[in-house]
C-alpha cells in the first residue's frame, strides 16, 4: 500500500491543480454584469483632463447616456465651449460623430479617441469582455495592497479597440485596478489605472480612471465621473434628432 501512495499522489496532483484552477471566463462575465445596467438606463457627466509635454492642460466635459438592453449609447460634448454640442451616438450597432457647426453625421467607431483625449469611446461603453475576449495565460500577484490575477486576454472579433489585453483583476470582487492594451504585434499602446470605483445602485463603476499613452512619453489623460443616476430616459435621447436638436 505504501508504495502505492506516491504513484497515486503522481496522478491526482494534476487533477487537483487543474481543479484550484479559477473559471476565468465566469470571472469575465462577473466583471461584465456588476458594471452593465441591463433593462435600466444609465447617465452621469464625465470629465476628461488631458496632458501633453509642452501644452495646457485640455479639459472635456461630456454627458453619457446608457442603454444597455439595446447597446445604445449618446456622449454630448459640454466642454470646452468650441466643441460644445458636438456628440457620439451608437445605433443599430453603427456609431456616429455628429458636428453642430456643419451639421452634419460622420461614421465613427468605438475604437475613436473621445475629443483630443486618450480615452476612448468605449472606455464609456458597457462592458462585453466575457463576449468579445478568451484567457489565454494567468498568473496570481499583487497590485499596491490588492491580491489580484493577472490574465492574458486575446479578442475573439475584430470589433474591440485592442486585440490584446493584460488585466490586473481584484480576487475579492470582480473589478479591474489595471490594463495594458496591446497592438496585434504586441507592443504596449496604453496602460489604464482604475483606483476608485463607486456605487451606482447595486453595480460597481470606475469614479476614476488614469490613461497612459504608451507611444506618446508624458501624455496622459484623467477621467473622472460624477452625477451617477439609473432615472429612466426618453427613448428620443438616443436619436440623431436629439443631437439636433439640443444645438437649437
Amino acid at each position: 500500500m505504501r508504495r502505492l501512495l506516491p504513484v497515486f499522489l503522481l496522478l491526482t496532483l494534476p487533477a487537483l491543480f487543474l481543479a484550484a484552477e479559477p473559471d476565468f471566463q465566469a470571472m469575465l462575465r462577473e466583471i461584465d454584469e456588476v458594471g452593465n445596467f441591463g433593462d435600466r438606463d444609465f447617465s452621469c457627466i464625465y470629465t476628461i483632463v488631458s496632458e501633453k509635454p509642452g501644452e495646457e492642460q485640455e479639459v472635456t466635459q461630456a454627458r453619457m447616456f446608457r442603454r444597455d438592453r439595446t447597446d445604445q449609447f449618446l456622449i454630448l460634448i459640454l466642454k470646452p465651449e468650441v466643441q460644445k454640442g458636438q456628440g457620439y451616438l451608437q445605433v443599430d450597432e453603427n456609431v456616429w460623430f455628429y458636428d453642430p457647426e456643419s451639421r452634419k453625421f460622420s461614421h465613427s467607431s468605438l475604437k475613436e479617441n473621445i475629443q483630443n483625449s486618450d480615452a476612448k469611446n468605449a472606455d464609456l461603453n458597457e462592458s462585453s469582455l466575457a463576449e468579445d475576449y478568451e484567457v489565454t495565460e494567468w498568473e496570481e500577484g499583487s497590485l499596491g495592497s490588492f491580491p489580484v490575477y493577472i490574465l492574458r486576454l486575446k479578442a475573439l472579433n475584430d470589433e474591440v479597440t485592442y486585440p490584446e489585453v493584460k488585466m490586473w483583476i481584484r480576487k475579492d470582487k470582480p473589478i479591474v485596478l489595471k490594463n495594458e492594451d496591446y497592438s496585434l504585434s504586441g507592443r504596449l499602446m496604453r496602460t489604464s489605472y482604475f483606483p476608485k470605483y463607486v456605487q451606482v445602485g447595486d453595480r460597481l463603476l470606475p469614479s476614476q480612471i488614469l490613461i497612459i499613452d504608451e507611444l506618446r512619453e508624458g501624455e496622459r489623460s484623467q477621467v473622472t465621473m460624477r452625477d451617477a443616476t439609473t432615472t429612466a430616459l426618453p427613448d428620443t435621447v438616443f436619436t440623431k434628432a436629439y443631437l439636433e436638436r439640443v444645438n437649437n
